[in-house]
């Protein structure tokens, strides 16, 4: 597979709202030969007005690509990627955005096109929804999810050369189940609990005098709230499993802060904020080391295995250079 990483790439993205948006955004602004396409009549005319080409129909975007990026609603990803796979040649790099990996990875390998289909998930996005709302430099410095498959390893490599010089975002190569029972406690629980905020608020008797006194606090603690509900929906329907499980780790720490109130424990309740603050403080910056690692081309479960304990670590990749022989990888890791 032979993927350009300048000027001369070929892509497309597939739906185009606020995160597939963005990447179409990023790689016009990079100078890439990018081509968009969306179902809605309404955001073609929107890139186009924005300067980036898009096409009126699917197989027309994708033709002759050389990567394209798969966006819009997750239960809808399944039956994008049979027709893009359909449309284009079998050296054509696949990827999505969705935010849930293990689902669509399974399917992917059903259909055969783990060798060429790497699921992704760029964790970034806002409050807001649409072409409009999207940003050329959204992911800079972003964590960006890549899944890769013993079989895949070759476009899997690829990616992260596109994701890291293109769009300045770090790497986080996962297995797929593992991403989803991370993102359930990192993402997917953050807007349930932003809901039940937002919405007790709103059911208050006292909700205009609550809202006239919300300040940081309570903005910052419901910002994905005002997340659109059919994207929210359909993210916690993903990967509900996962999202009840870290829901439950999440409600045995509220007990635990609820009891040592109602025992006007003191000491409890200093402790269980201080263990939080430690967790607030390690993602405002964590110091990580530098490591360069090399694999034989061939040996794809061992590169596999080391990539997936990179993310498990708590690691990004920022590079990965490929020869005839081998490849090398250049991680961060967690300080410990």
């Amino acid at each position: 597979m032979v993927l350009r990483t300048d000027a001369r790439l070929r892509a497309a993205v597939v739906g185009t709202g606020l995160i597939g948006g963005s990447v179409l955004l990023r790689l016009h602004a990079a100078g890439v030969d990018v081509t968009g396409w969306d179902p809605d009549e309404q955001t073609r005319r929107q890139a186009r007005l924005a300067g980036v080409p898009t096409a009126e129909r699917l197989v027309d975007a994708v033709a002759d690509r050389d990567v394209v990026f798969l966006g819009g609603p997750l239960p809808t990803l399944p039956a994008t990627l049979v027709e893009v796979a359909a449309a284009t040649a079998d050296d054509c790099l696949v990827t999505d955005v969705g935010s849930t990996k293990a689902e669509l990875a399974a399917f992917a390998a059903e259909q055969g096109l783990t060798s060429r289909f790497v699921p992704g998930h760029p964790m970034a996005g806002t409050d807001r929804a649409g072409l409009t709302a999207a940003l050329p430099e959204l992911f800079t410095g972003a964590a960006w999810v890549l899944c890769p498959a013993p079989d895949g390893l070759v476009a899997f490599r690829r990616l992260v050369t596109l994701v890291t010089d293109v769009f300045a975002a770090r790497v986080v190569p996962m297995a797929a189940d593992r991403h989803d029972a991370v993102v359930a406690l990192a993402s997917h629980v953050p807007h349930l609990l932003a809901g039940a905020l937002a919405g007790a608020a709103h059911r208050s008797p006292s909700r205009d005098a609550v809202l006239a006194l919300a300040a940081g606090s309570f903005r910052d603690g419901t910002r994905v709230a005002g997340t659109p509900a059919h994207r929210t929906g359909n993210m916690l329907l993903g990967n509900r499993d996962q999202v009840l499980a870290a829901l439950t780790q999440v409600t045995g720490f509220l007990d635990e802060l609820a009891a040592a109130l109602r025992a006007d424990d003191v000491d409890a309740l200093t402790a269980r904020y201080a263990e939080a603050a430690a967790a607030r403080v390690e993602l405002a910056g964590r110091p990580y080391d530098e490591q360069v690692k090399s694999f034989p081309v061939g040996a794809a479960a061992a590169e596999v295995a080391w990539l997936y304990q990179v993310g498990a670590a708590g690691g990004h990749l920022s590079g990965c250079r490929a020869g005839a022989d081998t490849v090398a990888y250049v991680a961060r890791l967690p300080q410990v």
